[in-house]
């Protein structure tokens, strides 16, 4: 049975599609800034949510192409600080046919979780899985399922509309960026990091870092997929791309349509490596969406 998970999130809205065997058979990625401003106003913004259902409706007959029996969507942490949610929802279920659900950010880091360590030795465990979104950041530690999880209200987008507003950030932008970041991994100080054997980072921030250090023009996730990328690595990225602007930046990546909100994802990344004092993590192109296609096998 052909099967679909689609992720709704605040920067990107994503599909997978795989056959009985968990063979992928597509596994698109569109940028639509669905969280565009809902830091500030607390609602999707009309533009923004037309530009997503119109991505969804591609999705949708995606599907139909491939003659998806089930289909599940989600929607994350934008929909979950939106007031006009469900107006969204409404327009997201006529375009896919099915209404998203509007996952927790601690379901959120379950499925991620489980997608993330699919594949990877049992003696690797215990993981901590690193999921920066666009509007949130989930730290989930475990070993076959998660046991303990932390969901923050850190993201990519989150970060750059709240303080990176000049191009490139002035050094006062990117100090009060590093500054809240700090200040709310506090709240992840529960976590018992040192038990980790394996950190795995996933989700756009991580994979365009990792395409940065190897050079590559185009991206491919069969190059990106289980590298490693160490904090000084990831150092020298935020040094480059803070002080490049938008254009510079958008030569530099194999996605350059993450140009805009990469700074400010890249200094969640560094100040999660730097608090729990990680020296590296592997990179993972395996995250929410195959958890969401396991839930249907």
């Amino acid at each position: 049975m052909t099967v679909g998970a689609v992720d709704i999130g605040t920067n990107s809205a994503r599909l997978l599609i795989a056959d009985e065997s968990g063979r992928e058979l597509a596994r698109p990625m569109r940028i639509t800034r669905l969280g565009q401003g809902v830091d500030v106003t607390g609602r999707l913004a009309p533009e923004a949510m037309a530009r997503t259902v119109a991505v969804l409706a591609e999705y949708g007959a995606a599907c139909r192409l491939h003659g998806v029996r089930r289909l599940r969507a989600t929607a994350t942490s934008a929909a979950r600080d939106a007031e006009n949610a469900q107006a969204f929802f409404d327009e997201a279920e006529q375009a896919l046919g099915v209404r998203p659900e509007l996952l927790s950010g601690e379901e959120e880091a379950r499925l991620s979780f489980l997608g993330a360590t699919s594949g990877l030795p049992a003696e690797d465990a215990p993981f901590l899985v690193v999921d920066i979104g666009g509007g949130s950041t989930e730290l989930v530690l475990g070993s076959t399922q998660p046991e303990e999880l932390v969901s923050l209200q850190l993201g990519c987008r989150r970060m750059t509309e709240r303080h990176l507003r000049s191009d490139p950030p002035s050094a006062a932008e990117l100090e009060a960026c590093q500054k809240d970041v700090a200040e709310a991994l506090a709240g992840a100080d529960r976590l018992d990091v040192s038990r980790a054997r394996r950190v795995v980072g996933l989700a756009g921030t991580v994979t365009a870092l990792a395409g940065l250090q190897l050079g590559l023009r185009r991206y491919d996730a069969s190059q990106t997929h289980h590298t490693r990328l160490s904090l000084v690595q990831v150092e020298q990225s935020v040094h480059e791309l803070s002080r490049a602007p938008a254009v510079e930046r958008r030569r530099l990546l194999a996605e350059p349509e993450r140009a805009d909100v990469i700074v400010g994802g890249a200094i969640v990344l560094l100040e999660i490596l730097r608090h729990f004092h990680l020296p590296e993590l592997l990179v993972s192109e395996h995250d929410i969406l195959d958890g969401l296609v396991a839930s249907l096998a």
